[in-house]
């Protein structure tokens, strides 16, 4: 019984031996049939052809000033048709330039916040209140002209310092805490100017060096500012720093996702408080502008201008979201909003209709940056 079981495992274990060993690749050739066998394809998928809509998707979300430029274009070309040439006068479009520069300005600080997933609703404040210091400086203390705008810009850059912190260090929402030091910001601003006017012959006579943005020249037959050209370098510096300097990509890392960027070494209190620290530097600056734009120092002037900001930075393609968008999108969006309403109010549209049409623009903005941050 034992011998006949043996002799079955003997005959069993030299089948499979044999099988494996005839099984086995004997020379090089069969190797490489071997390998070519298992270099082939393991599993295939349908390549699905990207349709037109796909493809105009994938088109706006790699190019963000893509689609405020369109917009603007179309802008153009509608109010030519409906207004004629009075739309594109020299004189008009100066006067365009000259409304969108103080907007524009304070956009590009507004886009700084945005981009790191925030909102500033004080900027408006900041860059009354610290052009209120300057005349008070230059005029009240008899600080010479430059002192007295060095000290409005250091102003602005605390209010965004106190921002900052109050983000940073207490993490409250940049929504309440910007609604806060805005209404703060303004009350000290009422309290400091006295709701007193400081008149533009006053600021001549005594601190020119304050209207110096509001110098004029032409250009292509229009008149154009020192503060439009001081609102491009500005335009052009902080392009530069986002896009080629590492506290740029720190800003859209930080907005886009701060935990993946704490994870990848960001200190994102950091580049957070940096940030507002410039964003209140640039809203005094907008303050040198407002007060070359007007002539005088008035506590009542531009108050409605952080909503303005907004508007140009979401027109302009920057997401509420974060770390998505453009300084060149914001002036785009500042300048769509400008033509917008000098066209209609050429057109002879009501101020009412004006403001409903700019309301309507940034529901259809936000709409497409839904749709393409899909």
């Amino acid at each position: 019984m034992h011998s006949r079981e043996h002799a079955l495992e003997q005959l069993v274990g030299g089948n499979l031996m044999s099988e494996s060993v005839e099984s086995k690749p004997q020379s090089v050739a069969d190797f490489e049939k071997v390998a070519n066998a298992a270099a082939g394809p393991v599993a295939q998928f349908k390549d699905e052809t990207e349709t037109f809509g796909k493809r105009v998707h994938r088109f706006f979300h790699t190019h963000p000033t893509a689609a405020p430029s369109f917009v603007l274009l179309l802008t153009i070309i509608a109010f030519t048709i409906i207004v004629g040439d009075r739309f594109f006068h020299p004189f008009n479009l100066s006067l365009v330039l000259q409304q969108v520069t103080i907007i524009g300005v304070l956009g590009i600080a507004q886009t700084l916040i945005i981009l790191t997933a925030g909102i500033d609703l004080s900027v408006g404040a900041i860059m009354v209140l610290s052009s209120v210091m300057m005349g008070r400086l230059a005029m009240d203390f008899g600080w010479p002209p430059s002192l007295a705008l060095l000290g409005g810009l250091m102003a602005g850059a605390i209010m965004g310092a106190i921002n900052g912190s109050l983000v940073t260090r207490l993490k409250l929402p940049p929504f309440i805490v910007t609604l806060g030091t805005w209404n703060i910001f303004f009350a000290l601003n009422l309290w400091y100017s006295k709701s007193e006017t400081i008149r533009s012959q006053d600021i001549e006579a005594t601190a020119p060096l304050l209207q110096w943005t509001g110098i004029s020249f032409e250009f292509l037959s229009a008149r154009l500012t020192l503060g439009s050209l001081l609102m491009l370098v500005l335009c052009a510096v902080v392009w530069y720093a986002l896009n080629w300097t590492p506290w740029g990509k720190h800003v859209y890392a930080t907005g886009d996702d701060p935990g993946a960027a704490e994870l990848a070494g960001i200190r994102t209190d950091r580049v957070l408080l940096s940030v507002y620290v410039v964003a209140g530097l640039i809203c005094a600056i907008g303050a040198w502008v407002l007060i070359g734009r007007i002539g005088s120092v008035s506590p009542q002037a531009g108050i409605t201008a952080n909503l303005d900001s907004i508007t140009a930075v979401v027109i302009g393609g920057t997401s509420l979201f974060g770390g998505r968008g453009s300084i060149v999108g914001t002036l785009i969006g500042a300048l769509i909003v400008g033509l917008f309403r000098n066209g209609l109010a050429l057109a002879g549209v009501d101020v009412l209709w004006q403001e409903f049409t700019v309301g309507m623009l940034i529901i259809v903005a936000v709409s497409v940056d839904q749709w393409i941050r899909k």
